[in-house]
Order: C-alpha cells, then structure tokens, then sequence
C-alpha cells in the first residue's frame, strides 16, 4: 500500500511542479515598465537583456527586436547597454487623453528562438498641462430684477493631466454682489457657478469685472484665468428652458459629412426680443468643435467631418440657449457612435526566415506575421489562412499572432520559390479581407549527382587523326544550383596495352569535350572504352559515370602487300616454267596479295599492266590466277615478262606491281637446251674476236668489281637484320613454331615446299633460278632445322640470270619431258601420289638428280654460276622451306607447284626416316658426278 501511495504523492509533486512552471512562465512572458511622460530621448525605461535571461551582446545575435501593429515606434533597444530606452518624446495626454492609467502595450520578438514576450509599459503623468479655460474673456448679462442667490453656470476650465495634476480648484475675484459655487458633478468634474450674494442695481453700477481662476494640484501647481464681465440689463423675468436636460443619438461612423444628428429646443414665454432663443456650444473640447457644427438659430447639431469609431467612440457636449434678454438655459448632449465594419484585417509580417534550407525539417517556421482589424466586436475579429495545395501550415501563437510552418519536407528541385497568399478576413457583415503574398525561397543542398542523358555513348573517329582533334563531347545535367551544379568531368584512371588512357585521350574539365592526344591506328586500335566521370562542386561533392566506347575507323592508308611472288632480296630473278604443250587456260602462277585494311579499302583486284608478248598470257581479276590465253607456239620466246597491278577498292586506291618472268619450255632439259643453244648462236665473228675480248675482260671486270661490292653489302645488311630479329625475337625463343598462323579469328595453314635445282647445259654461262622465298615473314620449322635437312640451309648468295643472246634450239628431249599426268596444274586437281615431286620413271628422275648433284658439287667448288649457295641450287623460291605469313588470312588455294599435280612436300619423307625421292645415297650422288 505504502508504494501506490508514494506514487501517487510523487504523480502530485510533478504535476504541481508543472503547473508552477507555467505559471511562472506566463508570468515571465509579460514585462511590465513605467515611465514618466516628456522624458527626452534615449531615457532608460528598463534592463530589457536581463528580464529576457540574456547578456547585452546577445540581443543582436539572437535578434531580439520590438514588433508593434504600425504605430509609431516610441521605445527602442540600446544593443549596447541592454536597456529599453524611449525613442522620442511621449505624451501621455496625445496617447491616452482623460484615461486614468495610460498602458502601452507592445512585443518583443527573440527571433532565434521564434518567442514573443509582452511588453507593458505605464506611462505617469506629469503637470505638465495647465487648466485652460475656452476663452480670456467671458460676458454675462444679468438682469438687474435677479433674485439673490440665483446660480449662474460659469465655464469650466479643461486640463488634460490626470489625478492630482488635474484642475482642482476655482478661486474668484473678491467683490460684493457675487461668489462661487463650484459642485461636483457625478463623473467628479468641478461645475464653477455665479452666485449672486446682494440684487443689482443698473443705475447704480452697469457692469462688474471678475476674475475666475482654476487651478491643478501638481507640484508646482499650475493655473489659468478667465475674466468675466458682468452686464446688468433691464427685467427679463423669463429664461430659456430646454425640451429635455439630455439628449442622445447614436450615429452609425460612415455617415457623411453634413448629416443632421439632432435638433435641441430650448422655449422663452417672453414676447419679443426677450423670447428669442440663440444656440451655442457650451462646454465643448477643441476637436469636437471641429466634428460638429450647430445651427445658432435652429438648434441643429450635425456632422462637419467624418466620424470615425476607432478614434472616438462617444461625444459629450454642452449647449447653451440664451434669450436677448441674458436670460440662459443648458442642456447636455451625448453622441454614440456606432462601429460599421469600415476597416479590413491588417497583416505585418514581423519575421521571415528565407531562404529555407530544401532538407529543414517539419515544423520549421517560416514566417511569423500579425493580424489585426481596428474596428470592435466581430467587425474586428480575424481569421488567417493560407492555400492548402503547398507544403506548409498556420498556426496561432499567442494573441493576433500567426506562424507558418512546413508541413513536410521541400524539394527545391521540383520548386524553387514559392509564393505564399496569407488572407485575413473579419467576422463582419459584410466580411472584409486582406490578402498578402509572400515569396520564400528554397535554399539548395548537393542531394542530386549529375546524371547523364544516355546509359553509354558511342563516337566514331577516323584513323590518321590530328592531334587534339575533339573526338566527342559528353553533357551531364545535375537539378541542384550554384556550385552544387557546376558539373567538373574526368576520365577514369586505365591503361590500353600498357599505357595510360591518358596519353591517349583528354577531357575538358568545364566542357565534357574529348580530344586525342595522338594519331589513332585502325590496325592497332579497332575500339577504346574509357569510363567519362562527372563530379558537381557540392560540399560533400557527388559523382556519376558513363562509359564511351570510341570506334576508329578504317582509311586506305595501307597499300597492298604482295606475298607471292615475293621480291627477291639478293638480286636474283624467280622465273616461273610454262611447257609449250599448254593449252589455253593453264595455271602458269598465281599472285597473292593483302591488304592490311579492312572493309572494301581492303577488296583487291588483279591486271595484267605489261606483257612481252601481249595476248599470251590472262589473269584473274579477282583470283590472281596468271593462265595461258592461247596455246603456246614454237615462235614464242623462251622469256616472258608480266607486269601484275594489285589495286584495292578505296578512295582514294592504292596499288602495287610486281614483274614475272616466265620461262616458256616443256621440261626442265628443255630449258637447258634452248640455252645452250642461245649461247652457241651468240659467238661473234672472227673479225671482231679481239675488239669483244676486250670489250668482255672489261665488262666482266666491272661486273666483278660491282658483284663484290653488292655481296659485301648483302652480308652486312642481313648481319644487321639478323642482330635486330635476334633481339626483336627473344620473346618467342621458348614458344613452340607453329604452322598455323591467326589473324582477327581466322587459322590459316600456309606451306610451302622447296626444292633447290640448278638446270645448265654449261654452267658457268647460264643458269635457271625459281623464285626466292621472302624469310621476312617466315617462320621455319625449328624441329625440321635440328633433324639437319638440306632444306634448311642458310641461302648465302644469288646471281642474277643473264641475258644469252637468243639461237635456234636444239630439238626437244622427250625423255625429259613430263608425261600428261605430270602436266602443271593447280594444287589438288590432278590424282597423283599424293607425295609425288619429281618425274614417275626412273630415267628422268636418275637425270635430274645427276644434274642437282653436279651442280651441288660445282657450287661446294666455288665453280658454280648458279648464283645460289650450297645446298640451295637455285630453285628456292617455291620449293624452298615452309613459310608462314602471320596476321594474313587463309591462303593455302594460293599454294601451287606450276606443272605438278600436288603439292610438293618433304615432310612424310623426314618423318619416316627415308631420303626423298632422287636422293638415294652417296652412290648415286658419285656416279651422277662421274657422268659429268
């Protein structure tokens, strides 16, 4: 039990706590002042910064100021002293005329803590104000059958201080027919009246002259005088007399100008002069005479100038009626005025916090304003509200005092400014409004990164580009302002092929625009991808990225490369063989070419430029296919030439040449024997034996001397060569020789075979040599190179075939002619031993292997003319060891032996272990040798 009950006691002391908490702050909310009127300016009222808990220099940083509803401003805040001090000179009897106690009520707003504080401030009064009579002088007519102890009103004397600064006495004149009577009325006023003490005498004295002073009871008192000057007139025994003693009228503010309130009567039973009644004002203020007029004949009280209810409510006057004959009566009149609802709301906004941060939170107040309406009752009741389509709410503070706050949180990127419409409007009938607008600013925060119009983007560059061409250009949008917005672009860090994306490309930081830094290379570079980074310049900064992939595009810049048949590089001339027997349309060689470019920059075509014998010979336009145009005949030369144009499809085209030399014979001893017998025609007459002996010791001097120097410089340029593929090449030392060759996806499988044969009727005048090999792109086979294969054999040097003069042939050898099976064709399209190279019978291959080996010996001798080193004979060029074109398509149609059936091939017979056909031992090779 004893716990509930703790609890309950501990429940009361909270809640009692509570309560005096909130007293204590409604009670701290209103600060109450005093200040005496007509102080000067800049008098201390009060230590405002130590009622508030605040020291002085926090009045300016928490914004502390005075908020009133447009009056004049008549306090002020000294920052410095933390006082409140007046402004300027304060009337107490301008601001609160007759009131008892004259309160001046205002706010004072702590902005930061967006907290008002009531302000009451008395202001006392000071005699400062001396009683004021009407007029200086002032007439009476009194008749001189007055009775004694008649009572004759006298004006009373205004003094606009209150309490004991205020009129307090009236003193008259010493004489012997009057005295004063002052009576105190029911609002505490002082009435002065005339007595009359002894009855007058006209004759004896007409006029009597009296002197009337009030006087106020403040320190030091103050006072005033009016003199009055009694006339005695002859017998008027009838006074005025008014229909009533009051009179009241209430009058609506808005009437106009002119409009008749009432019409006091006063009657005189007197005939004559002495019943005539005049009218006017009795005890009236300076401002009320100036709102009516009376009508002095009639009586009528109306309005001069526009009533207003807000700055007086009632009036209160008094009106004489006096006969000729002196005789006076009085009367008092009351004037209501009624409030119309002639005023609209007033709104002053006293704070406005703007711009508003887009992320305050709910709640945040925005604007805190006023609202108020002069007239009274429900014309004077006010009622505020704002549009409910926007994200803020009213609320009331305390008295008249509204706050706007947000109701959720803003998006300055939706809006920006908002134009917030406060209406007021009163209860009246009919109701009046007032409208205002303000305009609040959102004040931007970095919540938005950049964003880019497109996932990726892609931009298209030629190749052979200049330097700091601009490539492409990147935008980013970010919906923030200022610097939040002000977008910065980079490229992220990569590297292509071991090089930074930098040296490649750059971006402008301001612009997005993309410039290359070098020429781009179609062969080298198909495509970059690079990563385009866009970062704003908020505070924390936010970022975003898209990709680009730039695609180079192909140009003919690359002329067409012939492969076959490659240019020799020791000076040596490939002659390709055609047998007189062909018939129209033989496959005498084939030109393959290509073309480092793609698309149609890379679509070759063949023609035929230049032919020793025109219309002999065809070649394909597309294939490169050289085929004899008709059957060859016994006139033909022995040595055709051909100049073959490679021309691509590009714009502009590119083109290449190449010379063929082909040798028109049946077989091989053909070819012999046509030169040996072009040489037996050439010996000159015996007449001229002496001037061509010495004309040839020269030339073959200068041919000596010119072949020497050639050869020295063969060996030095292939020492150079072969050092820098050394070097170049020590990356592919470990690597496995391979027959197949990739380009872009594609194998090729490109073999060739070589077979080395020296053909001569004498060999030291004339020779045939097939075309040589170009090693350049070659990779040969290091395994065929270890197993020791002729075919490996270094190819030191080459001689140039000479030109014999021509003589008529010896008849054909058909034992060394090749039989119709043997005939030349293309690769595969004849049916033979598929390893078959040399003549089927016995005899023929016996004869080329005696003249191979002859020729072996004589160039192991250094007697050989052949122009090919030993081993070689000569006939390297398509029967040389297997070469493979890198980074070349698929070329293995191109692949042929002119005259055989197959292709020719010495790798069954190395792999079995097996000599090749022809070579059956050094006893063949001897006994050949013998028969030379």
């Amino acid at each position: 039990m004893a716990a509930p009950m703790n609890s309950r006691h501990c429940r009361g002391l909270v809640l009692l706590w509570l309560f005096l908490g909130r007293l204590w702050e409604i009670r701290a909310s209103q600060i109450r002042y005093s200040v005496p009127e007509e102080t000067v300016k800049g008098y201390v009222v009060g230590n405002i910064s130590k009622d508030l808990g605040l020291e002085p220099q926090e009045l300016a940083e928490r914004g502390v100021r005075i908020v009133s509803r447009g009056r004049t401003q008549l306090f002020a805040l000294n920052p410095r002293s933390g006082s409140l001090v007046t402004a300027g000179r304060i009337d107490r009897e301008a601001l609160c005329a007759q009131s008892p106690r004259c309160l001046f009520n205002f706010k004072v707003l702590v902005e930061d803590r967006v907290q008002l504080y009531g302000i009451e401030i008395e202001v006392t009064d000071m005699n400062d104000n001396a009683p004021k009579f009407q007029a200086e002088n002032l007439e009476i007519n009194i008749n001189e059958i007055a009775a004694p102890g008649t009572r004759y009103p006298l004006p009373e004397a205004v003094d606009p201080d209150v309490g004991l600064n205020s009129l307090q006495s009236y003193q008259l004149s010493p004489n012997h027919h009057f005295s004063l009577d002052v009576q105190t009325g029911e609002d505490g006023t002082l009435n002065p009246g005339l007595v009359l003490e002894r009855a007058l005498d006209r004759e004896e004295e007409a006029a009597h002259h009296l002197v009337l002073i009030a006087s106020d009871g403040g320190e030091p008192p103050r006072s005033s005088s009016v003199h009055i000057l009694v006339t005695v007139l002859d017998m008027n025994d009838n006074a005025p007399v008014f229909a009533q003693p009051i009179y009241r009228v209430t009058v609506p503010e808005n009437v106009p100008p002119g409009t008749q309130l009432l019409t006091v009567r006063a009657s005189d039973p007197d005939e004559g002069i002495n019943g005539k009644v005049a009218y006017k004002f009795w005890k009236i203020s300076e401002k009320q005479s100036l709102v009516f007029q009376l009508s002095e004949k009639t009586g009528e009280l109306s309005t001069a100038k526009n009533l207003d209810y807000e700055e007086c409510a009632s009036y209160e006057m008094g009106i004489q009626a006096e006969d000729s004959g002196g005789l006076k009566a009085w009367t008092k009149v009351l004037i209501s005025v009624e409030d119309v609802n002639d005023n609209r709301p007033e709104v002053i906004v006293t704070s406005l916090f703007s711009p508003v941060r887009e992320d305050a939170p709910q709640g945040t107040v925005i604007v805190l304003f006023n609202a108020h309406d002069q007239d009274s009752g429900k014309n004077g009741q006010v009622v505020c509200s704002i549009q409910e389509t926007q994200p803020f709410r009213l609320e009331k503070s305390i008295e008249d005092y509204y706050r706007v706050l947000t109701s959720q949180i803003l998006d300055r990127e939706k809006i920006s400014e908002y134009n917030i419409t406060v209406t007021a409007t009163d209860k009246g009938t009919p109701p009046l409004s007032t409208e205002i607008h303000i305009t609040l600013h959102v004040a931007d925060i970095n919540d938005n990164p950049p964003s880019f119009s497109q996932t990726s983007y892609s931009a298209y560059l030629l190749e052979n580009n200049l330097r700091g061409t601009s490539i492409f250009s990147v935008t980013a949008h970010d919906p923030d302002s200022n610097e939040n917005a002000r977008i910065i672009y980079s490229l992220e860090e990569d590297t292509i092929q071991g090089v930074p994306l930098s040296s490649y490309v750059s971006i402008n930081a301001d612009t997005g625009v993309i410039y290359a830094l070098c020429s781009f290379d179609y062969e080298q570079f198909r495509d970059l991808q690079m990563q385009v980074r866009a970062n704003d310049s908020g505070n924390p900064p936010l970022s975003n990225s898209v990709s680009l992939n730039l695609f180079v595009l192909d140009q003919n810049d690359n002329v067409p490369e012939i492969l076959y048949p490659a240019i020799p590089t020791d000076g040596s001339t490939g002659v390709e063989l055609a047998p007189r027997s062909a018939e129209p349309g033989y496959l005498v060689t084939k030109v393959v070419a290509v073309d480092r470019d793609s698309g149609q920059n890379a679509w070759l075509s063949y023609r035929l430029l230049k032919a020793s014998e025109p219309g002999l010979f065809v070649i394909g336009l597309h294939t490169g296919e050289v085929q004899t145009a008709r059957a060859l005949l016994d006139r033909d030369l022995l040595k055709q030439s051909l100049v073959v144009a490679v021309q691509d499809h590009g714009q502009p085209p590119l083109s290449a040449t190449v010379t063929l030399t082909v040798a028109v014979a049946d077989s091989i001893p053909d070819v012999l024997t046509d030169l040996s017998s072009l040489e037996i025609h050439s010996t000159p007459e015996a007449s001229d034996l002496t001037l061509y002996l010495v004309v040839a010791v020269a030339a073959v001097s200068c041919v000596f001397l010119a072949f020497v120097i050639i050869l020295l410089a063969l060996r030095l340029r292939r020492w150079h060569t072969s050092r820098l593929l050394q070097a170049s090449g020590d990356g592919l030392a470990g690597m496995q020789a391979s027959h197949f060759v990739g380009m872009d996806g594609v194998q090729a499988f490109l073999q060739t075979y070589s077979r080395e044969v020296s053909l001569t009727a004498d060999s030291r005048r004339s020779h045939l040599i097939f075309p040589q090999p170009n090693y350049a792109d070659t990779l040969i086979s290091q395994e065929s190179c270890e197993k020791k294969d002729p075919l490996c054999l270094s190819d030191d040097s080459k001689f140039p075939i000479e030109d014999t003069p021509l003589v008529p042939q010896a008849p054909p050898n058909t034992d060394w002619r090749f039989s119709q099976a043997q005939r030349p064709g293309t690769s595969g399209s004849q049916n033979g031993d598929e390893t078959g190279t040399w003549p089927n019978n016995q005899f023929d291959t016996e004869m080329l292997q005696a003249m191979i080996l002859a020729s072996a010996s004589e160039a192991a001798d250094g007697s050989s003319t052949l122009g090919a080193g030993a081993g070689t004979m000569g006939l390297s060029a398509r029967y040389g060891p297997q070469f493979t074109l890198q980074h070349v398509p698929d070329y293995r149609q191109n692949v042929y032996i002119p005259g055989s059936n197959a292709t020719l091939t010495n790798a069954a017979g190395k792999r079995d272990g097996k000599a090749p056909a022809g070579g059956n031992g050094n006893k063949k090779k001897s006994g050949k040798k013998e028969k030379k």
